[in-house]
């Protein structure tokens, strides 16, 4: 008798560390939509999206004011969002960077809202110089998805955030030439590693 139930208590033991490994290892349910979200709309916006964050990350609507509406509130720290068609921006445009680089998002759109490209610089530049433009989360990674419609839009651009980094603290180029990862906008808060074949 006593054989027996250690030989139950043994299977069960056994059986409940088996069903607790295996919950751990199954991926989470992507999270419920937000009232009134559009799951189409929160597809497009994933599109940007890595596989291993996709499932997770928390998706944005932005607003004609620049505000923005959840779609979908995620669980990790990585955003996505449409800007399909916004000034300055293709016909097909999504974007999946950190949660963190939201209020920089909001500065960038009401830039490019000036229409032409050398205004939206130049409010962007003078917010540099006087210390009020936002900068990005060091090390973020920005997913770029576009082209003229989805069909052809092209692959995964990337670029990694680092404000402030410079040729000299990174030991990267300031150029492409080399064919390898390089530094754009070297000094400034929009600083970022571009990554070739992208």
């Amino acid at each position: 008798m006593k054989r027996t139930a250690l030989f139950v208590i043994s299977i069960m033991a056994v059986s409940i560390v088996s069903l607790a490994q295996g919950r751990r290892g199954a991926p989470a349910p992507p999270p419920p939509l937000e009232p009134g979200a559009s799951q189409a709309d929160v597809d497009k916006a994933l599109i940007a999206a890595p596989t291993s964050q996709k499932d997770q990350a928390t998706v944005i609507k932005w607003k004609p004011d620049f505000t923005y509406e959840t779609l979908r509130k995620g669980t990790n720290r990585l955003l996505c969002y449409d800007r399909s068609g916004f000034a300055q921006q293709q016909p097909f445009s999504v974007v999946c960077t950190s949660i963190a680089n939201l209020d920089r998002v909001a500065q960038n759109l009401k830039a490019e809202a000036a229409g032409e490209r050398s205004k939206s610089e130049a409010m962007l530049n003078a917010m540099e110089k006087d210390g009020t433009r936002v900068k990005p989360e060091y090390g973020s990674v920005w997913h770029i998805v576009s082209g003229p419609d989805r069909e052809h839009a092209r692959p995964h651009h990337v670029m990694i955030a680092v404000p402030g980094a410079t040729t000299q603290s990174t030991g990267l180029p300031d150029n492409p030439r080399q064919g390898g990862a390089w530094i754009m906008n070297a000094g400034t808060s929009t600083a970022h590693i571009m990554v070739p074949g992208q």
